[in-house]
């Protein structure tokens, strides 16, 4: 196997750097929320957006969480076997694009931001809530930015590496 050069370690670094970054972010928030916000309770900030603060057991939207616990077991295994093969993939490709590594990264933080929730609390913070009327958008947090964001640049890197 060949020696990575030091300006791909120096890369591989970076897109840690982003990915932790992330993660100090999620969490940060998500303590904020904690101590500021009581459990169940919400704060308006404008027509269409509260601050809230509820705990989710599942994955995106509540999927699973009525499986008596054992969802934690199977979120928190699927988001280390991720969050593994994400930090090979940007060691094998710290030198490709920087959009696809950098996406890679957000996802990475995002993955490890939440599995931290589950790992210590067995449920995820949730607070950032959107709504219309009656209509609320599932509450998310700042790892699930991170990942749709990730995600998002994945496939528009796609589209742009397909056409160059």
């Amino acid at each position: 196997m060949k020696e990575p050069s030091s300006s791909s370690l120096a890369r591989f670094w970076m897109y840690m750097a982003v990915a932790l970054a992330v993660v100090a972010l999620d969490q940060a928030t998500k303590w904020a929320v904690t101590r500021l916000i009581a459990y169940g309770h919400s704060i308006d900030i404008t027509s269409f957006f509260n601050l809230v603060y509820v705990r989710n057991t599942g994955a995106a939207f509540s999927f699973l969480a009525n499986m008596g616990g054992m969802q934690v077991v199977i979120f928190s295994a699927i988001a280390l076997v991720v969050s593994a093969v994400l930090m090979a993939i940007l060691w094998m490709n710290s030198r490709a694009r920087p959009l696809f590594c950098t996406s890679l990264a957000l996802m990475l933080g995002g993955a490890i931001g939440n599995l931290i929730d589950r790992l210590a609390f067995g449920s995820v913070v949730d607070f950032l809530d959107f709504y219309l009327g009656a209509y609320h958008w599932p509450a998310f947090n700042v790892a699930d930015i991170a990942v749709c964001c990730g995600a998002a640049g994945i496939i528009l890197e796609s589209f742009l590496h397909k056409s160059s």
